[in-house]
């Protein structure tokens, strides 16, 4: 297999001074080397070939080739140019034709393969994913989400989303619905049923007397800071020994009889237990605050352990994945499961994951949204899925990142920075081989290049994909040019508009130099290469929405018309953006990444 053989010539020919820099050593190593390395090495780091790399493993073969350093790099550098012009998935292909060893998927893979559940059954794991309908689901959501769905997934299993909404207060009446929204496209459409718990509370109730009935629970009317310290001391407060009738008589009174704090039922454990936290915990609470899902309907209120062990029971959870923060919420739920006889879930922790740069906070996201400082929870500079959403990013760049983590209890520190570049990373892998690629310019400025022969200029839709066809320009001597490029354009160098022609600038005119591209690559003031539009009626005018809420203006070519709003495409030299909205022909864009 080499890289000049004759099926390779006809795929990636290599041209002037790649052709030139190898002439003199091909002759001591194989003549696909260097080009394929360097794929190797770009695929490796997402696109971006490292030279040093690329040099040190040819030495590395070849030491031979040391008193030729200096060629050799010249050489490297090429090839590295070359690579830079594919996509990440275009080499990548390229590579899986030519030289698919040189793939190193086998690290990867082994970060990204799920765990085995223990004690899993094809078909029979059932788990849940229980948030609170606080408010929506954010960046932090994703991880115990995503892996949850996964290893349903794998097993055939079925996925529950329970909104667990049994403190009536700081909860979102909007939150239910977008709570299930989320995690339905996050998960890929995987949730299989949705229960709130809100609607359960007979059932609770009725597990709460049977509880009772077993000698294993009391009523408490004793003060928060007695039963503090009689806990602390290992000793029973005067209510725990009563008997069952008058257990029964005090639990009536919750429902009409005590005023909200006088009195909480709690599920006996063991006071010599070594943790405080595990000694006769709560079990339900009094509350009179409206909830915003079922109203005053009711006023007894199960705390989260119990209404979580009651459910995992009646769902027939087999698995959980959890924060390890849950691990003494674990024993006490063991104690219900232990009275009633039940099958203990298998539950699966993972440590923390850190968002530093991040408002996750719902509470101060509520408030700020109130205050107008964000447009909603879909503004483009907050971290909730809606938002993301909304942008353009898929859940499958999610999914990669949560599966990446794994299931692990070491916890894990990520910054703005570096969880934007994993997610960017993963979404590009998805968006690049589906996504329509665009003409765009952002800020055009019109500029006219003398002399400029009118042309028909061919370019594919997607360099990477040539069956999915060309686009034609008509082009003259008028052109749009982004602002920012026109402002760092040299005199006196030959610049070259893509896939069209090469001119000069001289002072403030634009003069027409040639149209082929080896005038432009063996100029000896070799200048930029232009992105482009030409001067049209059908152009498209066009918003885009910048990730720090702030709006650019520009023209887009006349195809942007095929697009429905949720489409999201590849505009060249700009990055990937979803369309929003079309307002009075303007076609509106969020911008997703480069």
């Amino acid at each position: 297999m080499l890289f000049f053989s004759k099926n390779l010539r006809n795929h990636e020919r290599a041209k002037g001074t790649f052709k030139n820099y190898l002439r003199f050593w091909l002759k001591m190593i194989p003549e696909d080397k260097i080009y394929l390395y360097t794929l190797a090495n770009a695929v490796k780091y997402n696109g971006k070939p490292n030279q040093g790399a690329v040099l040190g493993k040819i030495l590395a073969e070849h030491p031979e080739l040391k008193v030729r350093i200096k060629e050799v790099g010249k050489a490297i550098a090429a090839a590295v140019e070359k690579a830079k012009k594919l996509s990440v998935n275009g080499q990548r292909a390229f590579l899986e034709k030519h030289a698919p060893e040189l793939l190193d998927e086998k690290h990867e893979e082994q970060e990204k393969k799920l765990i085995d559940l223990p004690n899993a059954v094809y078909g029979k794991v059932v788990m849940r994913i229980a948030p609170a309908p606080s408010g929506p689901l954010h960046a932090g959501h994703a991880y115990v989400l995503s892996l949850t769905s996964e290893l349903c997934r794998k097993y055939n299993g079925k996925l529950i989303l329970r909104l667990e909404d049994t403190n009536p207060e700081n909860l979102d009446p909007s939150a239910y619905q977008q709570i299930e929204e989320d995690a339905r496209w996050l998960t890929m459409n995987n949730i299989h049923e949705v229960v709130i718990q809100s609607e359960r509370l007979e059932q609770y109730y009725a597990y709460a007397e049977k509880v009772i009935a077993l000698g294993k629970a009391y009523i408490c009317t004793c003060d928060t800071e007695l039963f503090r310290k009689l806990i602390t001391e290992k000793s029973a407060c005067p209510c725990r020994d009563l008997s069952v009738t008058e257990q029964q008589t005090r639990w009536k009174k919750m429902f009409a009889g005590y005023q909200v704090g006088e009195a909480v039922m709690r599920v006996k454990t063991d006071l010599e237990n070594p943790n405080p936290a595990l000694r006769d915990w709560s079990a339900f609470r009094m509350n009179d605050h409206p909830h915003p899902h079922v109203g005053l309907k009711y006023r007894v209120w199960p705390l989260m352990n119990f209404s979580v062990a009651v459910d995992d029971h009646l769902l027939g959870i087999t698995h959980t994945v959890r924060g390890k923060d849950q691990k003494d919420n674990e024993k006490k739920q063991k104690y219900l499961y232990d009275y009633f006889g039940w099958k203990v879930p298998v539950h699966l922790y993972v440590g923390m994951v850190n968002f530093h740069g991040f408002e996750l906070s719902k509470t101060e996201t509520r408030q700020k949204i109130e205050a107008g400082k964000y447009s909603g929870w879909d503004d483009i500079r907050l971290p909730f899925l809606r938002a993301f959403r909304r942008r353009g990013y898929v859940p499958e760049a999610f999914i990669k990142i949560a599966l990446g983590m794994g299931v692990a209890e070491n916890d894990k520190t990520l910054s703005n920075e570096e969880f934007f570049k994993l997610l960017d990373h993963y979404n590009k892998e998805v968006l690049d081989p589906a996504s329509r690629r665009f003409f765009v310019i952002v800020d055009p400025v019109e500029v006219t290049i003398k002399n400029a022969p009118e042309r028909d200029v061919v370019v594919p839709v997607h360099p990477d994909f040539p069956e999915r066809g060309k686009r034609t320009f008509m082009t003259h001597e008028k052109f749009y040019f982004a602002k920012n490029d026109v402002n760092v354009l040299q005199d006196e160098r030959v610049h070259r508009l893509m896939e069209c022609l090469n001119f000069t600038k001289k002072g403030n005119e634009y003069v027409f130099d040639s149209v082929h591209y080896e005038a432009f690559r063996d100029a000896e003031k070799k200048g930029m290469i232009m992105h482009y539009l030409p001067v049209a009626k059908d152009l498209i005018s066009m918003e885009i929405m910048m990730p720090d809420a702030t709006v650019v203006k520009g023209l887009a070519e006349s195809g942007v018309e095929i697009l429905k709003v949720g489409d999201v495409i590849q505009a060249e030299r700009v990055g990937f953006m979803r369309l929003d909205a079309i307002k009075q022909g303007t076609y509106v864009f969020w911008f997703t990444h480069k």
